[in-house]
């Protein structure tokens, strides 16, 4: 389903985390696009915000608090979008990262699933079967993050939660193209983007670093011509050394490489070298 015939029927776009960082972007870009709006964050003060902000842009924006851990929660959020009409896009993107390790913290891995994949899984079993039956064209974005593509150390919750949003949505783009609906599905990566998370430890964008506005221009760019894995590059790493990266990681598993050998000191000569072919 081509994006274009999306944007034509115009309707609503229901962004979770929206509030702030890609999700308020997303939100300026797809209300730019002729859509209507409903935001849905957990913190109702800077949801209030970004929605004023955007109705001073000529934006029609509804909000609606929800914590998307919470399944009653979406359920409810996705009540109040059909009753404002057809929903168009669904942007699954509300995130968290909090620190974790593999032996201990259990709570933040509970709490990171609980946000990063069953926040997804709730969005997508509260929307799209309503989407399925409405039956115009629609799209459904879910971000997912690179830490859950090539799975640095340093964060295995965060990683974790993403590498299952990743294999989630995989998995919905083939069961819709089976069951012949017309709801087109992407998988947002972003690559190293300024946001609210971000800005909470490092107060000024870093050179590194890519907008929200950047990482969201090159999303629909990309969505326009149909992808379906969007990775974003950054200031510091290009297209070609993602695509890179990720064949390093495959290649661990398809040349039985040590876990990680990016990171294992006797495979970061080999993998200097391979990154620069």
């Amino acid at each position: 389903m081509a994006w274009g015939e999306i944007t034509s029927n115009g309707g609503l776009a229901v962004i979770t985390g929206g509030a702030s960082g890609v999700g308020l972007a997303a939100a300026s870009h797809l209300a730019a696009q002729g859509f209507s709006l409903l935001l849905a964050d957990r913190n109702a003060a800077p949801l209030e915000t970004a929605a004023k902000d955007l109705q001073a842009q000529g934006a029609t924006v509804e909000t609606e608090v929800t914590d998307v851990s919470d399944a009653d929660a979406v359920a409810a959020l996705a009540d109040r979008a059909f009753a404002l009409g057809p929903v168009a896009v669904l942007m699954n993107n509300a995130g968290i990262g909090i620190g974790s390790s593999c032996w201990d913290k259990p709570e933040a891995w509970r709490e990171t699933f609980d946000v990063n994949f069953f926040g997804i899984v709730n969005g997508v079993q509260s929307f799209v079967p309503r989407m399925i039956k409405v039956g115009r064209p629609a799209a459904v974005i879910n971000t997912g993050s690179k830490q859950g593509i090539t799975t640095p150390p340093g964060n295995p919750a965060y990683n974790a939660s993403k590498a299952a949003v990743k294999v989630l949505t995989e998995q919905l783009a083939h069961e819709l193209r089976e069951a012949g609906a017309p709801i087109d599905v992407h998988l947002f990566v972003p690559g190293f983007t300024y946001t609210g998370m971000i800005a909470a430890v490092m107060p000024e964008k870093p050179d590194g670093a890519w907008s929200s506005e950047d990482c969201v221009d090159y999303l629909f760019s990309r969505v326009s011509q149909g992808d379906f894995y969007v990775l974003c590059p950054d200031n510091m790493v290009t297209e070609a050394i993602d695509a890179r990266r990720v064949l390093w990681s495959a290649g661990d598993i398809a040349e039985n490489r040590p876990a990680l050998s990016r990171w294992h000191p006797d495979w970061a000569e080999a993998f200097s070298a391979f990154e620069k072919a």
